[in-house]
């Protein structure tokens, strides 16, 4: 199967971890990150570093919203994946092999990216979903 990407990256998220299988040729190499700022600027570094032309994330819950914002900031290419679009696989029961096997489909041009507004529209939306949530507080008072 004809490669779309040599070096890309995919990373399977959750709340308090990031499993990325950063694959450049034919080597790959596998790394857990935590979920603060300090370790997402870490990754995107790593990413930076070793030349990553696209990355390809799998989040079922809004987790995917630090690091997507982090990986824009810093110039790096990035799609959030859905997990329906991903078939399940027999045998995949890790994190680890979650990540291989996103970063395998990127690699071959397998992956069909989720709908992200630019980040203008997220911060309204962030905003607008803010004022909603101080407003039902202040009716609840």
């Amino acid at each position: 199967m004809k490669k779309v990407y040599d070096n890309c990256c995919g990373i399977d998220v959750h709340k308090k971890l990031m499993v990325a299988c950063f694959i450049h040729g034919r080597e790959q190499e596998l790394r857990e990150f935590g979920a603060t700022t300090k370790e997402l600027l870490e990754l995107a570094d790593w990413l930076h570093k070793g030349g990553c032309q696209m990355i390809a994330m799998e989040s079922t819950a809004s987790y995917w919203k630090p690091l997507y914002n982090i990986l824009e900031s810093t110039g790096l290419n990035a799609i959030v994946v859905n997990a329906q679009h991903m078939k399940a696989v027999p045998g995949r029961k890790t994190d680890a092999k979650d990540a291989e096997w996103i970063a395998d489909l990127l690699q071959h041009g397998l992956l069909q990216a989720s709908y992200i507004p630019d980040k203008a529209q997220r911060e309204l939306r962030e905003l607008v979903g803010y004022r909603k949530s101080l407003v039902a507080d202040k009716s609840r008072e």
